[in-house]
């Protein structure tokens, strides 16, 4: 089965971006509307650690990190694997980026990307500005496929 049941629609560009409070590998709990008013954010909620496609973006995200950083954006990469889980996938691969873990699937849900069949997240990427709104969203047609950190700084620019 290919299709994605969700509890809540995928917002699009316009919408106020859902809060949320996850745990994150820093051991601090990091809530979206802490963010507001001082820099945009990049939400890229992958399915699992450790994967293949997951490890190959996230590392991306940390060879890339201050190219994020110095366009003032906070990459605040999502799974649904657990704290000490994504501690070890961090640790392995030297990751420069936080990973935040949504184990109780409650951000996966707000945003539209849980996968009720297999319970883990859709790879998606939200971008919100500075004042709490989504300004671009996709969703990827199939889990093996990502986009690649110059189509997603090319949406970050679009902000200015």
């Amino acid at each position: 089965m290919t299709a994605t049941a969700t509890t809540t629609r995928i917002p699009a560009a316009g919408d106020a971006a859902p809060d949320f409070a996850l745990q994150s590998t820093a051991g601090t709990t990091v809530r979206l509307s802490e963010l507001r008013g001082k820099s945009p954010v990049l939400l890229a909620f992958f399915p699992l650690a450790f994967t293949s496609t997951c490890t190959a973006e996230l590392c991306e995200f940390s060879e890339n990190f201050d190219r994020f950083a110095g366009k003032g954006v906070a990459v605040l990469p999502i799974s649904v694997d657990s704290v000490p889980t994504l501690k070890e996938f961090k640790a392995k691969h030297a990751m420069k980026t936080d990973l935040l873990s949504d184990f109780k699937r409650e951000a996966s849900r707000a945003y539209g990307v849980l996968r009720e069949d297999t319970f883990f997240s859709e790879r998606a990427y939200f971008l919100i500005d500075r004042d709490g709104v989504v300004r671009w969203t996709h969703v990827e047609a199939k889990l093996g496929d990502k986009r690649d950190a110059t189509e997603l700084l090319a949406a970050i620019a679009s902000l200015a």
